[in-house]
């Protein structure tokens, strides 16, 4: 054992939180070690003389940030310039715990601003936002992988819905994040696909449901939709044998809107009777009972119901599922904590920087 893993042992064992001298330990260490290296590349010892063509040629400083804090790295160079470290390459600066906890920060939402200062204040590195960012810019290559990975061949559920975040296209607007999410016959939640687009629209989810056919996707039992214009249509294009089941939650949400204050909840409540039926039969007595007592005072209500053929799809599947697949309330909740987290970042400033972080939420979410 040498002087410097004496030394270092010495402060592990110690611990008397002396961390200047476990840096200045660390630093020495990493630095005879390049030295060793370079001397089994020329393959004779320092201010020895030898008839190589290649010897050595100095060397320069560079600071790698560590957990322990910045160290001031000598990397010896050769007259060649063929020597390269296998402790460090060329270009690294960080090592992988500090890199990793950059990646780990990005996927729990927060904002370079926050990461720079929390890795800064832990490791006593200086990181900009800017470095911060090339660093996460590894999660660009996950977006392809994300899109292009295979499916399961079948899934029992499907949801669809979309929600808005602010991008910038030369200007700041609100777009709509189209995204599916499977329950597969095992029961695993899944983040399927997203599209990004200005509006939500029938045309960007055929084009989304078609790419899950192409990566494998064959077979839906049940799709829960919040009755976008046309999305009825594009399900039975793209998977005709697919049930669907309109959101009933969006369904009290219009009928709320289109009543008087005083007499929502007693409406509410009748329609609550309804989907919480035991059975097909006494949901469909309900619902009758339901018609006739508003259609006078709140016609516009029962038009509501009228236009709506997916009610009632979800009476088709066992009793013990059923309050979780008429209604998209699991999307939906996966997309308030999506933008409660949106709200810790900066705005995006391309679609790219927004799919970047779209993809760590979502790969979080499919572990």
């Amino acid at each position: 054992m040498n002087y410097f893993t004496t030394s270092l042992m010495k402060n592990l064992i110690t611990n008397d939180n002396n961390l200047p001298l476990f840096e200045e330990t660390l630093e020495k260490s990493i630095n005879e070690i390049l030295e060793h290296e370079l001397t089994l590349f020329l393959d004779y010892e320092r201010y020895d003389r030898s008839n190589n063509e290649d010897y050595r040629n100095g060397s320069y400083i560079r600071t790698f940030n560590t957990k322990y804090g910045v160290l001031n790295i000598k990397r010896p160079r050769d007259r060649l310039g063929l020597f390269y470290s296998s402790l460090l390459s060329k270009y690294r600066r960080h090592d992988h715990s500090t890199y990793q906890t950059i990646i780990d920060l990005f996927d729990k939402g927060l904002s370079n601003q926050d990461i720079s200062s929390i890795v800064n204040h832990l490791c006593g590195a200086s990181y900009s936002k800017q470095t911060v960012s090339n660093i996460t810019d590894k999660c660009i290559e996950n977006i392809d992988k994300f899109k292009s990975r295979q499916l399961s061949k079948e899934y029992a559920v499907v949801y669809t819905d979309a929600t808005c975040m602010a991008l910038r296209r030369d200007t700041v607007a609100k777009e709509a994040v189209h995204i599916a999410i499977g329950i597969t016959v095992e029961g695993t939640k899944e983040i399927l696909g997203y599209s990004i687009a200005p509006n939500e629209s029938a045309e960007i989810w055929k084009e989304l449901l078609e790419d899950f056919k192409s990566r494998d996707l064959e077979s839906v039992s049940l799709f829960c939709t919040d009755g976008l214009a046309g999305m009825e249509e594009v399900i039975e294009q793209t998977f005709p044998t697919a049930k669907i089941q309109r959101c009933l939650v969006h369904i009290s949400r219009n009928i709320a809107a289109k009543v008087r204050v005083t007499d929502r909840k007693e409406i509410l409540d009748d329609f609550k009777e309804v989907y919480n039926a035991s059975k097909l039969e006494e949901a469909l007595s309900n619902l009758e009972t339901f018609t006739s007592k508003r259609k006078r005072k709140y016609p516009r209500v029962i038009d509501i119901l009228d236009k709506n053929t997916y009610l009632l799809t979800y009476f088709d599947y066992p009793k013990e599922v059923r309050h979780s697949i008429y209604s998209t309330n699991l999307i939906e909740g996966f997309n308030k904590q999506l933008k409660k987290k949106f709200k810790l970042k900066e705005q995006f400033p391309t679609e790219t920087s927004m799919e970047k972080y779209l993809v760590s939420q979502f790969n979080q979410f499919n572990r």
